[in-house]
């Protein structure tokens, strides 16, 4: 018998759909294009840019502009893999208004050269001593030929890196050494492009010395769906199941919507370890086989209801067959043909760069390696296209089993999966720039306040619609100083909160700590995580960029409570979330810092796994998390003693160990901690 499937809730964000994302000025670019050429002048760009907001085409205006304008030789362009090159392709730019048009030499697109990267590498040289303007090459080509030629041979050039959180600042990672070195010797220009400046392994991209070197032009997931022509609403859940996922998948795969099928890898647990046999299973699933379509190599099957699916497996191991499926989903003629094919399953393919307008639902099966992926992955659903009013991301996931090494990895790939679902519901919502509460504070320019206006006795909530920002009054906020604290503030926040929820000892104590003081997390972890991620803040600069991401944190997920709870989306149309975060500034009238930091952020995410998971296998997460539990660690206990000395200097007294406020009782603790070890140490 096949288990029941349990959905999550996690998210649903609906947008006002106003075409704006599509709009050319007179130079033809869209409004992110405008954003980034605005910037044109700075020698270190970084783009930071959701999937489909043409982030290849501002790169072709930007290197123009230095090619013709700013005395710069050559244009090198660099991406992770040979398809993306086609994202470079010559493009009649002045038809659109512009004053010139990129083209690439075809000798020079080392992309679509045969051959291994020797012979690239070697191109590569060629072109550096060559008149020609632009090439483009993988990130592999371009390592080798930097280890070949030495920095100094890039000089006066533009390095331009797509899907820039490849690079790392970790030792291994030879891209962000070269990188590392350019900027160092300080010669060349290079604009970074990401969807996600985050990285699966929480490494840092960049060394925050070499990053603040950087000017952000940043265009949110909000303003690139709010302004789309069709698209009007995307969900975003985590299901739960046991036995083989084969067996459950249709109960949240429907035939009838385009839909590409990530399988697990044959490595993961969720594998079956025969991915030929699931890719065949699916199809049973779906229907009665009907043979191969001759031109596209297509599966075609037959549903009950007497519908023929064209399915594209990119699973198949044969090279032939999987190639001229790959063919045939790349067909430029077929780009607009919504009926070209309806199911896309695969593997390790179809997700960063790949362009499918039509996709309606992004199914993957098990935790994927990265937080990345899943954004790149559901970048691959959130297309605008004709007749696309709705799409939707769905992470299917095992539900831990009785041998405690299973369950062992089954929590871990749980608190993988709730942290992405935590991070997507942060990039998918509006920005939030705070301010502090003042007598002085009054309405800022631009900005919707509700119904009943800015109220000077009330923390106020305003919105500006046209480029979805939140301005937000919290009492006691610290404000940040220096300019990349300001920076961080207004652009990274996102990727701040990214790190907390990734700490493995962050989720598990927010989700199953039952006794857990929440100034732990967000003081303690938090502040811990500001101090290692941006060390060249001095401390005050610090404690905002804490308070601030705290705050975007714990906002999201309240605002997510009560929109799911007391707002009927469809009533309120895209005004949900928007609703959510000002009743829950109403409910709460004096909204200040002290307070939200006493707010546990992961309270929601538990309630729902709660709802959805077993209550058995709920059960069995909680008792492995407690069972590896700490304390209290040296230095925590450090972190709490200086909190406590803050304490005393703001109230004359040092925390009591007594007192009936949790907090103030762990701070005495941590004070007591060390007074204790201090004492083992001089006996």
């Amino acid at each position: 018998m096949n288990s029941e499937v349990k959905s999550v809730p996690s998210i649903s964000v609906s947008y006002a759909h106003t075409g704006n994302s599509a709009k050319a000025n007179e130079f033809g670019m869209r409004p992110m294009q405008e954003r980034a050429y605005e910037k044109r002048g700075e020698q270190y760009l970084l783009i930071k840019s959701p999937p489909a907001s043409g982030k290849s085409r501002a790169l072709m205006f930007i290197a123009l502009d230095k090619l013709h304008n700013q005395g710069l030789k050559q244009a090198i362009i660099v991406v992770p893999e040979k398809s993306i090159g086609s994202s470079f392709n010559d493009e009649p730019l002045t038809k659109y208004g512009f004053w010139a048009d990129w083209t690439v030499a075809p000798r020079w697109n080392l992309c679509n050269a045969p051959g291994a990267d020797g012979g690239k590498v070697n191109a590569l040289g060629a072109f550096l001593a060559s008149n020609d303007q632009v090439l483009v090459c993988t990130h592999a080509t371009f390592r080798f030929a930097v280890d070949k030629f030495g920095v100094e041979a890039f000089d006066d050039r533009l390095i331009a890196v797509d899907e820039f959180h490849h690079v790392s600042v970790h030792p291994d990672n030879k891209l962000g050494l070269h990188l590392g070195q350019f900027i160092g010797r300080d010669r060349v220009h290079i604009v970074a492009m990401t969807g996600s400046y985050f990285r699966g392994d929480a490494d840092a991209v960049l060394s925050p010395e070499d990053e603040s070197k950087f000017d952000t032009v940043t265009y949110t997931y909000y303003e690139q769906l709010n302004g789309y022509e069709y698209l009007k609403e995307l969900d975003i859940g985590y299901y739960f199941y046991s036995g083989p996922y084969s067996d459950d998948i249709l109960k949240v795969l429907d035939s009838s919507e385009k839909t590409i099928i990530h399988i697990p890898n044959v490595n993961a647990r969720e594998s079956t370890k025969d991915k030929i046999r699931e890719v065949e299973h699916i199809i049973e699933e779906l229907g009665d086989w009907q043979g191969t379509d001759p031109a596209t190599g297509f599966q075609l099957v037959k549903t009950a209801d007497g519908r023929v699916l064209k399915i594209a497996d990119l699973v198949d191991d044969d090279p032939a067959k999987r190639d001229r499926v790959s063919a045939a989903l790349k067909d430029p003629a077929q780009k607009n043909n919504r009926d070209h094919v309806d199911i896309i399953i695969a593997l390790g393919m179809a997700k960063e760069g790949f362009d499918w307008i039509w996709c309606e639902h992004a199914l993957t099966v098990g935790y994927r390696s990265s937080l990345t992926e899943i954004v790149q992955i559901i970048g691959r659903a959130t297309r605008d296209a004709p007749g696309k009013t709705r799409t939707r991301f769905t992470n299917l996931i095992a539900e831990p089993d009785a041998s405690e090494q299973a369950v062992s990895e089954a929590v871990n790939d749980t608190l993988k999966a709730i942290a992405a679902s935590l991070l997507m519901e942060q990039v998918l919502a509006p920005r939030f720039s705070f301010t502090p509460k003042t007598p002085t504070s009054g309405p800022a320019e631009g900005f919707d306040y509700g119904e009943k206006g800015y109220d000077p006795g009330q923390c106020n909530v305003g919105f500006d619609h046209q480029n979805g920002q939140f301005q937000i009054e919290i009492k006691g906020l610290v404000e940040p100083k220096s300019k990349e604290a300001t920076r961080i503030c207004k652009e990274d926040l996102n990727e701040v909160i990214a790190t907390f929820v990734q700490d493995k000892t962050t989720i598990e104590r927010g989700l199953f700590d039952k006794e857990l003081v929440p100034e732990e997390l967000t003081q303690l972890r938090m502040g811990k995580i500001i101090k290692d991620k941006y060390p060249e803040l001095d401390a005050e600069d610090q404690e905002a960029v804490r308070q601030h991401a705290v705050a975007a944190l714990t906002l999201t997920q309240k605002a997510k409570e009560i929109a799911l709870s007391s707002v009927d989306p469809a009533t309120v149309g895209n005004t949900a979330f928007i609703q959510g975060v000002r009743q829950f500034a109403m409910d709460v009238r004096e909204l200040d810092i002290d307070m939200i930091d006493r707010i546990n952020p992961f309270s929601e995410a538990y309630s729902i796994l709660a709802k959805t998971m077993s209550e058995e296998s709920l059960k069995q997460v909680a008792a492995i998390i407690a069972a590896k539990r700490v304390n209290l660690s040296l230095e925590d206990a450090r972190e709490l003693a200086r909190r406590a000395l803050a304490f005393k200097q703001e109230r004359g007294r040092l925390p009591s160990i007594t007192s009936a406020d949790a907090w103030e009782k762990r701070m005495a603790e941590g004070v007591a901690f060390l007074a204790r070890k201090a004492k083992e140490a001089a006996q």
